[in-house]
């Protein structure tokens, strides 16, 4: 069958056309997607503004105009961080749904890392061992892992690379004491939780998802994404180390020219390394694989998995 999934997220609204039935791999046939910068359109009063509220509401009634030409069955629709976070996230959420009829529901942080876990799992498959699982999006970090499908240790943390360069630096590149303060926060954050996740025994794997995870990989060499989603790519910690103090270094516009780096995300990649840094530091890992499949795949999984037999039969069958 022919699904959608619609993910409004902290930077990007993407709508993902997928062929997809139980046994198989969801496979991509369309996306659709805006920077819509949601976090960005927040007020002093946690609150997202007027014109956020209007940008969401227009892409996603596009959005689901282009869902039925293409064929699709079944939307999936959620929010996360930027909405889940906002005053008024269920107000905007209501609105939208009044006046398009897009059920859109708000995942919560616990959800998110268990739904990218699951991705994750299915992905690299039942012989990669006890996983550990981290995903820096814009507004939240997400950390799993866990032996089954379903993680032992789920947690999200509001560090997120658009919430962190929004809220922490003042200037374009940031001071020095900034991103020291930054760097003491966020390994303070991320060191209070490590006991929860190591207790249950060190991963065999540790992988990594997301769009800052994949651009940092992208600086220190791996594979451009033109080379296929088969091609095996990985972040060290000693890239991390030698790229983090370059990054804090350069503005916005400069880190644009680096290999991979989009100029959307350009702004908030320092962030993303101090996290991604403070991460592998603390759970002491010399490096991650950095995995394609992430949330999305993880909402088509779920409910593939949930779906009655005869509606999620695959072509041929009967």
């Amino acid at each position: 069958m022919r699904l959608g999934v619609l993910d409004v997220g902290s930077n990007t609204v993407h709508l993902l056309v997928v062929d997809a039935h139980r046994g198989a791999r969801p496979w991509p046939a369309f996306s659709h997607k805006a920077e819509l910068r949601l976090a960005d359109h927040l007020d002093k009063q946690n609150r997202i503004s007027e014109r956020g509220v209007e940008s969401l509401r227009a892409f996603v009634a596009d959005a689901l105009r282009i869902a039925e030409d293409m064929g699709v069955e079944e939307v999936l629709a959620f929010a996360t961080s930027a909405v889940r976070d906002a005053d008024n996230g269920g107000e905007t959420l209501n609105r939208i749904r009044s006046e398009t009829a897009a059920d859109i529901r708000v995942l919560s942080g616990r959800d998110e890392s268990r739904l990218t876990f699951l991705a994750v799992r299915r992905w690299l498959g039942w012989s990669s061992g006890r996983l550990l699982v981290l995903d820096i999006g814009g507004g939240s970090l997400e950390i799993a892992g866990g032996i089954d499908e379903n993680p032992d240790v789920a947690i999200s943390l509001p560090l997120g690379a658009s919430r962190l360069t929004r809220d922490w630096f003042t200037a374009d590149p940031p001071p020095r004491d900034e991103v020291r303060a930054l760097r003491k926060y966020v390994r303070a954050e991320i060191g209070r939780r490590v006991g929860d996740v190591v207790r249950f025994g060190q991963p065999d794997r540790a992988v990594a998802t997301s769009k800052t995870f994949r651009q940092l990989a992208r600086l220190a060499g791996a594979a451009p994404s033109s080379e296929g989603a088969h091609v095996q790519r990985t972040l060290s910690r000693g890239d991390l180390a030698e790229w983090a103090p370059k990054l804090a270094k350069m503005s916005a516009a400069e880190r644009t020219k680096l290999p991979g780096v989009s100029s959307i995300r350009a702004g908030q990649l320092l962030a993303g390394a101090v996290v991604a840094e403070a991460a592998l530091d603390l759970f002491d890992l010399d490096s991650v694989e950095i995995c394609p499949w992430a949330l999305r795949e993880g909402i088509i999984l779920r409910r593939l998995d949930v779906m009655p037999a005869e509606s999620a039969e695959g072509p041929g069958e009967s």
